[in-house]
């Protein structure tokens, strides 16, 4: 019931898609205007009558009664009306026939199977509109441009609650792909030409030209796209000319960044590319991060194959100091890597990286060189937004060396991780988050820090400090394990919007002869934040030190 000024109006005989249609067409009806006359009475029975013969109902009959004084001016007062729906209009002939190239076409065959406006049904003007607006959009999005409608009627006959279909639509040829036009590029033609998702002859598709446009912009050599058909010049054969009009991108980009995590406190980061250095469209970049316990230097070399976007050569060199804990060390690494992407979404990489490391590890101190041969594999999925309902992460690294390769000692080194996001209805998520390792060695103090294993933090066992958990030698001091494994289970409830509350369960070691589990609980916030996952969390370290049981974790970054 809703009320305007002294009077209410309440509706009597009506529920779901009825009851919403007759609301939304009553709501065109101004407050002031509420009464119990006889004209708004009449009023009232016209908008309730459209709206159910909208949805197939062309004989419902109303009565109207008064609850309260009509006497008194001041007195409130209640209009009812009873509504009785009557027999529904079926559709008694659904003359339906689509012509030309599009009367095969599955597409076209499968929007008249969920069009319901078959034989028998009840008659809906939203459906016909609906199968009318879908089969021009259809039609545009498939190329048959030349399409028309020769017959568009919705007949009805109140009397005996029946109901006549007619829609024709004659599709004519559908149009094909021609030659494409390249200009404005400052990459030559053949690379650009192999972003082009289909060939000439190819039957054209709106979602194939949106791929085009996506293929462009991805490759980050142009700051404007424009993939334009020329229907004026499309040939009797049907065939569509294609321009692609593309401007260059700029020849320097700089970004910044500020964050903060409690594993390493305030973090900066500044970044330079180039995102395109020369007219094969190779590129160079660089990008410098900085906080209290760690300090990266990055720089990289990319050379796209054939393939553009998914098979790249990139050369890469990394400088990080560390000082943390009871580790100091300066870590170089230059890297030879081969990409591939998958269709489906995996990426492999073969790479070849040259370690060098200077240490203080706890009591030990050395330096180190490794020539390191490896294989990764990695893949990540998501559904939805910031905070996604469904979605995972696998990834699995393996890499060698030997002193024949100049390496200090023979190791083989494997570092394995799956996370899982999970979702039930709208307000409920489940993560659960798996990573395991392994540095296999010969001679194991012949192993620099950057190769052993440390765990603990937010990303890895809360309630226990950054990479805190580790084997320790005779002077309580970390040198770091031969194997880690950390896993996690976590559930979130949406309180209100973009607000989630978040409890979990974390467990982990880091050793190299036995494993003592460290198991930490707690609960936390999320935020859906426009810019990522907001995460803070209150974590209990069951195994930690007295004193030092609990921690708070802020941070901001993806839960995968």
């Amino acid at each position: 019931m809703t009320s305007y000024a002294d009077t209410d109006l309440k509706i009597e005989g009506l529920d779901g898609d009825l009851e919403d249609n007759v609301s939304a067409y009553l709501s065109s009806i101004k407050e002031e205007e509420y009464s119990v006359s006889l004209r708004f009475q009449s009023r009232v029975e016209e908008n309730i009558t459209d709206a159910l013969k909208a949805l197939g109902y062309y004989n419902p009959t109303m009565t109207f009664s008064v609850d309260g004084d009509t006497n008194e001016p001041s007195a409130d007062t209640t209009l009812i009306v009873k509504v009785d729906i009557g027999e529904p209009t079926i559709i008694y002939e659904s003359d339906i026939v689509i012509e030309g190239d599009a009367a095969t076409d599955i597409d076209f065959l499968n929007l008249l199977d969920r069009s319901k406006l078959n034989l028998g049904q009840i008659v809906n003007h939203g459906h016909y509109e609906s199968l009318k607006t879908s089969i021009r959009n259809l039609a545009l999005q498939k190329g048959y441009f030349d399409g028309e409608f020769t017959d568009t009627r919705l007949q009805i006959s109140p009397q005996r609650n029946q109901a006549f279909v007619h829609l024709h639509y004659k599709s004519g040829e559908r149009y094909m792909f021609g030659a494409t036009s390249i200009i404005g590029s400052q990459i030559e033609k053949e690379r650009v030409q192999s972003l082009v998702p289909y060939k000439a002859g190819d039957y054209y598709q709106s979602t194939t030209l949106g791929l085009l446009n996506q293929n462009l912009s991805s490759s980050e050599w142009f700051s404007s796209v424009s993939v334009e058909p020329d229907l004026d010049h499309a040939g009797k054969d049907k065939t569509l000319p294609m321009t692609v009009r593309l401007a260059p991108q700029t020849r320097n980009q700089i970004e910044t960044g500020l964050g903060y995590s409690t594993d390493v406190g305030p973090r900066g980061k500044l970044s330079w590319k180039k995102p395109w250095l020369n007219q094969y469209g190779h590129s160079v970049g660089a990008s410098v991060v900085v906080s209290a316990p760690e300090k990266t230097f990055v720089a990289n070399y990319k050379i796209p194959l054939e393939d553009v976007l998914r098979d790249y050569y990139l050369v890469q060199y990394g400088y990080k100091d560390e000082n943390d804990n009871d580790t100091n060390s300066q870590e170089q690494n230059l890297s030879f890597e081969r990409h591939w992407l998958y269709d489906n979404g995996w990426h492999r990489s073969i790479y070849v990286r040259v370690l060098y490391e200077d240490y203080i590890q706890a009591s030990e101190q050395g330096t180190s060189t490794f020539v390191l041969p490896g294989i990764s594999f990695s893949r990540v999925r998501s559904r939805g937004s910031t905070m996604p309902m469904w979605g995972d992460k696998q990834s699995i690294s393996i890499e060698f060396g030997d002193k024949s390769m100049l390496s200090d000692t023979r190791i083989v080194r494997v570092i394995g991780h799956t996370g899982w996001i999970r979702g039930i209805g709208q307000n409920h998520r489940f993560l659960t988050r798996l990573d395991a390792g392994g540095a296999f060695a010969d001679d194991w103090s012949e192993v620099p820090p950057s190769l052993r294993f440390f765990v603990g933090g937010i990303n890895s066992v809360r309630g226990y400090g950054y990479e805190v958990i580790s084997p320790e030698d005779e002077n309580g001091k970390l040198v770091g394990g031969a194997y880690m494994a950390t896993g996690s289970l976590e559930y979130q409830y949406r309180v209100t919007g973009n607000w989630w509350w978040a409890t979990f369960v974390d467990a982990g070691d880091s050793w190299t002869d036995t494993p003592n589990w460290n198991q930490a609980v707690g609960m936390g916030v999320r935020w859906g934040s426009p810019v990522g996952p907001v995460r803070l969390d209150f974590a209990y370290g069951l195994q930690a030190d007295k004193g030092d049981q609990f921690r708070i974790h802020f941070t901001l970054g993806p839960e995968l």
